[in-house]
């Protein structure tokens, strides 16, 4: 397996993007200032279950833009994972999984995690959060 150097950058800046969405949903207002710039944020899903992360799932995966780019994709199963700290994907041969936390789990059942997971499957390199994975 090849070193994962870009994993610390990958998930700085997705905590810079949270941090971002947390703040324009806490001021109800998604106009947000970056950089002498007036950004408007798309309304981020929130997920209730691991049901309806499926559901998310299979509507990105069946996206006719993602159908274009992967064409070869598999489905990807979501199921309940364990531990309250970390959200992850797995391939064991043909099947792919995201495992997302129930319990204590606001932080997990949300889009943005949602999407880097399926990052995962779209991309499934080495390294984890490399060029492939960035680009996706």
């Amino acid at each position: 397996m090849t070193r994962d150097a870009q994993r610390a950058k990958v998930y700085a800046a997705e905590g810079f993007v949270r941090t971002m969405f947390d703040r324009a949903a806490e001021r109800g207002d998604p106009v947000v200032e970056f950089f002498g710039t007036r950004l408007t944020l798309p309304p981020e899903a929130r997920f209730g279950s691991v049901e309806s992360v499926q559901t998310y799932v299979d509507g990105v995966l069946s996206h006719p833009g993602v159908r274009e780019r992967w064409p070869a994709t598999t489905p990807l199963r979501v199921r309940p994972r364990r531990g309250a700290t970390a959200a992850h994907y797995e391939r064991a041969g043909d099947a792919a999984t995201i495992a997302v936390p129930e319990v204590r789990s606001t932080w997990a059942l949300r889009e943005l995690v949602v999407l880097h997971e399926i990052a995962h499957h779209l991309s499934d390199t080495d390294p984890p959060h490399g060029p492939d994975f960035v680009a996706t």
